[in-house]
């Protein structure tokens, strides 16, 4: 099964808890590119893309660099095909990182090895689609890491959230700390409810503020932090105890 982070594990293959929202809106078509040297592989993609309303594949690459560097018609979202990179999957990831900022990486892959997903989320990936999984699994996929959330494999989300909420190393990090202690109470509980898995309309509710309020305390926060977004600070929050992974 798979699931969005944060960071509730999905109950149903279909089912899936969205957290860390980078604020993309789906109220246009999301732009897909394929990049995969199976060009049957990429042609059966985009059939199965194409018929669903709200996802449009604007290009086909290979996984060659200079491929990359021409893609003119800018994606919302990158669908690399892991398995057709004869080895080199991983530098295909640091390139297109590298190549297509700001679009959102989505990795297909038949491996379930966790080392692999993990290294590809590190090397920027939102998430991984696994071959065996129904058609429906990588369009979902897609719309969920448009949005900006991680998608994972629940065992994968676990295992993840294990490593994530590991201490930081704290040997003379003296300016965490400074930020740290910027933040007030208010704004420390923020944090927490952000943690939980918490929109920001519950979390306004949990609080008893109104939804901008939310807004100004998370652009406060971001700014303490120095971390660019929802996804950034849930990652942080974990790793300097600010807030624990749910259970």
């Amino acid at each position: 099964m798979a699931s969005a982070l944060p960071i509730t594990p999905a109950k149903t293959q279909s089912s899936h808890q969205p957290v860390a929202s980078r604020g993309r809106s789906l109220s246009q078509e999301i732009r897909v590119l394929l990049m995969g040297d199976h060009a049957l592989m990429r042609a059966a993609l985009r059939a199965l893309i194409q018929t669903h309303r709200g996802i449009q594949v604007v290009g086909e690459i290979g996984h060659s660099v200079t491929e990359l560097a021409g893609v003119r018609d800018r994606p919302d979202v990158v669908f690399v095909d892991l398995d057709s990179t004869g080895g080199n999957g991983l530098d295909t990831l640091t390139e297109v990182t590298r190549e297509l900022r700001g679009a959102r990486v989505l990795v297909l892959t038949g491996t379930k090895e966790p080392a692999t997903y993990h290294r590809v989320i590190r090397l920027g990936a939102m998430g991984v689609v696994f071959k065996q999984q129904p058609a429906n699994v990588l369009l979902k996929a897609i719309e969920k890491v448009h949005t900006g959330e991680l998608w994972l494999e629940r065992s994968a989300m676990a295992d993840l959230l294990r490593e994530s909420s590991k201490p930081a190393c704290t040997s003379g990090d003296r300016e965490e700390e400074a930020k740290i202690a910027s933040l007030t109470k208010r704004e420390r509980e923020v944090i927490g409810l952000v943690g939980e898995g918490l929109k920001n309309k519950h979390l306004a509710e949990r609080l008893h503020i109104s939804e901008i309020t939310v807004h100004h305390h998370l652009t406060s926060i971001y700014d303490k932090l120095g971390v660019a977004d929802r996804f950034d600070l849930v990652f942080y929050a974990y790793r300097h105890g600010l807030a624990s992974p749910p259970s």
